[in-house]
């Protein structure tokens, strides 16, 4: 059969693309693809489909505008134009493309969006503009380089593109997840088998948002679209489209590029612009910056100076990174306010000691707003100043700003400059909302100077032995084989350990193991199953160690070498705008996550080693989370029981089970234990049954009887939740608030998830408060006395410290006493320190 080819055009989409990376040439240089695809006859018809559903990018007026004028060139080139209303130009181009197949057409889809790649089939190919060596290029994607390139079907890469959006991911490990277990809805019900804590973290934190990106990439076919054979491309004039003017009758004066945002975006040409621009920064002046380098030399430097301009100025042979880094930090001491976002990833450009002129906008939205997944520019433009602006993947790509000032100069100059100006214009509105919402205080006492401590920790990194992490991997690779033959032993077969179907049918099909539950995809091998099982099937337990040590292997004994500089040290990042309840996360790698379930896990710790002449002295907080339970709810009782400094879980285990301190048994602190911890969490009746394998019964027994004993807490719990659903939030004793949409849920799963968070967000945000308050103090403390020792790491409630062994004396009386007095509540803060010639024989 000779298929007729057939170009569709995916209108809306080219014109975004086109839109903001050349604002005024956009419709000019769809137009010149368009042309060359018919001048070089690659098809005999064509069309394009313009989309009425409008995304928040395509709603100014200038757009409307080019979007009218790209109409009136199809028109002229003879291409029918489809829209329908309501409709998104993807479910039009899909729709088209399914019809023209049918009809026997050999199909191209013409896009700017990677969304459409799901459309390819045997007779239907997409093509993508690229920049490639020779200029732009038409990427074709048929359903074989599609494969080629993903590994997957094109069908699966709206799951692959919604892990992306929806939580971020890397294209690798979107790709990777998808292809193991086919689509998000088995990923979903075998999360607990993936192997990375890290993933399995993320899957769950940003489930909605995956779940919505995965909802809004469905493309529709439905539409009954067909194409007007009637209109000819061969009939086109193509000189007299090449002749039409495209631009308005004024332009802005050269080196001015306009944005569709309301400033003007200029770049310095020389040095003499460059310190006319920087004279520009007067005392007592506000300003935006932006800074983006390599090697901690600045490459350039956006500076916004007013609502109406934003400026560029790039490294050259007059401007040297030197020079830049001096005007800059002259701006930082000279200026009223100086506002970046993310102003640790500018502090390796600067010479900054904590200048209290500094603002950061990310910071900031991140308390006003700490659920969100980023604080991105694009992201605080929509939120504060009803803007939609091209992101730094949407205008770069995967390429860093210095990269595309060589490579793609114009759009990273739009990139640099739009952060400078959002920094900017945010600056003022996120002060004043900092004040509405009461936490001045949080931001400028305790998350501003947390910046600068968290950054000198990354800076000075902790060594790593390499000869023993070698050793440490070899002993566990020899463990997971031992481990690995055991469970073939105890099950008579050799299978897939990794496998959940496989592992499922052979526990619960050939051994006939109780609880199995039976999915689409084969029964649920979860660790929340297997853990039940695991006290009466010894093989049970050794699968559980199996998934224990593959994971110390893959992500610790294998992943943290990756991770070793040149220094032999580890440069870790640690992240404050992460998580809801204010704690301090850790990536690349992450060292907060370390299994301890087992002692060959709790053994990584022993690679992390001092430098010579040095020890390490390791001290965190003891229960800090019930001691500020205690004191933000007042109980008398549960204050009185620390005032005593005695075992708390056993005066617990006694005052709930009616029974004199000394007879207390060590089940019964086991259980006063789990119910302490537990209260904390807001554990429910069925938590606690499940945690210590017990009926609901005596769990629910157990919990009234603590809150019998503890009134105060019962009352500070159920105020926490009234309050919550009155205002909206949970706050901490600092004033950190964390929203709970989940109470006004008609769901009963997400309201009593609500209530939980309620209850144990303002107690676990206080105790994240209380870590960053002693980390401010101990870092100044250490800088401040002219000590060498440096804070390396951080973990939850753990602060680790290099100490050279001259100030070893002071340095572990500074860490106590600094940590100690990092908040004063109703009973004493407790702290354990200890000292050792590694990681492990310090903890």
């Amino acid at each position: 059969m000779n298929r007729k080819k057939t170009v569709l055009i995916d209108a809306t989409s080219m014109l975004e693309n086109a839109y903001y990376a050349l604002p005024a040439d956009c419709v000019k240089g769809i137009r010149n693809v368009v042309v060359r695809i018919i001048e070089e006859k690659q098809t005999e018809y064509m069309a394009a489909a313009f989309g009425s559903a409008r995304s928040k990018k395509t709603t100014s007026q200038d757009f409307k505008e080019k979007e009218e004028l790209l109409k009136e060139t199809f028109h002229s080139l003879n291409i029918p134009v489809y829209t329908v209303e309501g409709a998104r130009g993807k479910d039009l181009i899909s729709s088209l493309a399914k019809n023209c197949e049918a009809d026997g057409k050999e199909v191209v889809v013409l896009t700017g969006s990677e969304e459409l790649l799901i459309t390819v089939k045997e007779h239907v190919t997409v093509w993508i503009p690229d920049l490639g060596e020779q200029g732009l290029e038409l990427k074709a994607w048929s359903a074989d380089e599609v494969k080629e390139r993903f590994g997957l079907d094109p069908e699966q890469l709206n799951d692959v593109f919604a892990l992306e959006r929806g939580a971020d991911f890397g294209r690798k490990t979107a790709c990777r997840l998808i292809s193991q277990y086919g689509s998000l809805q088995p990923l979903y019900q075998q999360k607990e088998n993936v192997q990375s804590k890290q993933i399995q973290d993320a899957l769950v934190q940003y489930e909605k948002q995956i779940i919505k990106e995965a909802e809004e990439l469905v493309i529709s076919s439905d539409y009954d679209l067909h194409l007007d054979e009637t209109k000819s491309i061969a009939e086109t004039e193509i000189s007299e489209i090449m002749e039409m003017d495209f631009e308005p009758a004024q332009f802005p004066e050269e080196g001015q590029e306009p944005t569709s945002s309301g400033w003007l975006i200029k770049e310095a040409a020389s040095l003499s612009e460059a310190e006319a621009v920087f004279a520009g920064c007067s005392a007592g002046s506000s300003v935006g910056m932006q800074l983006a380098g390599k090697d901690k030399e600045i490459t350039a430097l956006a500076l916004c100076l007013s609502s109406e301009e934003c400026w560029c100025i790039t490294a050259q042979e007059e401007i040297t990174s030197h020079y830049l880094k001096e005007k800059a930090q002259e701006v930082c001491k000279r200026a009223e306010k100086v506002t970046f976002l993310d102003l640790k990833s500018q502090l390796p450009f600067l010479n900054l000691n904590e200048e209290k002129t500094v603002f950061d906008a990310s910071v900031a939205a991140y308390l006003m707003d700490p659920q969100k997944s980023s604080y991105e520019y694009h992201e605080l433009a929509e939120s504060y100043l009803q803007l939609s602006l091209p992101s730094q993947t949407e205008l770069l790509g995967k390429r860093s700003i210095s990269q595309s000032m060589i490579e793609n100069h114009q759009q990273a100059v739009t990139c640099i400059c739009s952060m400078a100006a959002v920094s900017f214009l945010c600056g003022t509105i996120l002060s004043e909302e900092l004040k509405k919402t009461e936490m001045e205080q949080l931001f400028y006492e305790i998350e501003m100077p947390l910046i600068f401590s968290l950054f000198s920790m990354e800076e000075t990194g902790i060594r790593v032995e390499r000869d023993r992490l070698k050793e440490y991997g070899d002993r566990l690779k020899i463990k997971i084989k031992e481990t690995e033959l055991k469970i073939y032993e105890q099950t008579g077969e050799t299978f897939n350990i990794n496998s959940p179907k496989q592992l499922g049918e052979v526990l619960f099909e050939k051994m006939k193991l109780p609880g199995g539950k039976k999915t689409k995809t084969g029964y649920s091998t979860a660790a929340d199953v297997l853990e039940k099982l695991a006290p009466d099937y010894p093989v049970i337990s050794l699968i559980l160690d199996y998934r224990q040590l593959t994971k110390l292997n893959s992500t610790y004994a294998d992943g943290l070498a990756a991770y070793i500089g040149s220094d032999e040290r580890i440069h870790g990042t640690f992240n404050q705008t992460i998580t809801a309840t204010g704690r301090i996360s850790s990536t690349e790698p992450n060292l907060q996550n370390i299994p301890i379930r087992m002692e060959l896990g709790r053994e990584i710790r022993k690679v992390f080693v001092p430098e010579e002449g040095c020890v390490f002295v390791d001290a965190d907080y003891s229960q800090i989370e019930l001691r500020v339970l205690a004191h933000m709810s007042g109980d008398k009782r549960l204050i009185g029981a620390y005032q005593q400094a005695e075992d708390i879980h056993a005066i617990t285990a006694s005052e709930v089970f009616h029974v004199p301190l000394n007879e207390v048994t060590s089940l019964q602190r086991r259980n006063a234990k789990a119910v302490n911890f537990g209260i904390v969490y807001g554990i429910s009746s069925f938590g606690l049954s499940e945690g210590l394998s017990i009926s609901r019964k005596e769990a629910s027994e157990y919990i009234e009887k603590y809150f019998e004993t503890y009134p105060g807490v019962k009352v500070f719990l159920d105020k926490l939740v009234a309050d919550a659903k009155e205002t909206g939030y949970a706050v901490s004793m600092f004033g950190r608030r964390r929203p709970v949409p989940e109470l006004k849920s008609s769901n009963f799963m997400q309201r009593s998830f609500g209530e939980r968070a309620a209850m144990n967000s303002p107690i676990q945000g206080t105790a994240a408060d209380i870590i960053k308050i002693a980390m401010i103090r101990v870092d100044g403390a250490l800088k401040k006395q002219g000590l060498k020792s440096r804070i390396v790491l951080q973990v939850h409630d753990e602060l680790l410290i290099e100490t050279h062994m001259e100030e070893l004396d002071q340095v572990k009386n500074l860490l106590v006493e600094e940590m100690k007095q990092a908040a004063k509540l109703a009973v004493p803060l407790e702290v354990d320190a200890n000292v050792g010639e590694s990681w492990f024989d310090a903890k």
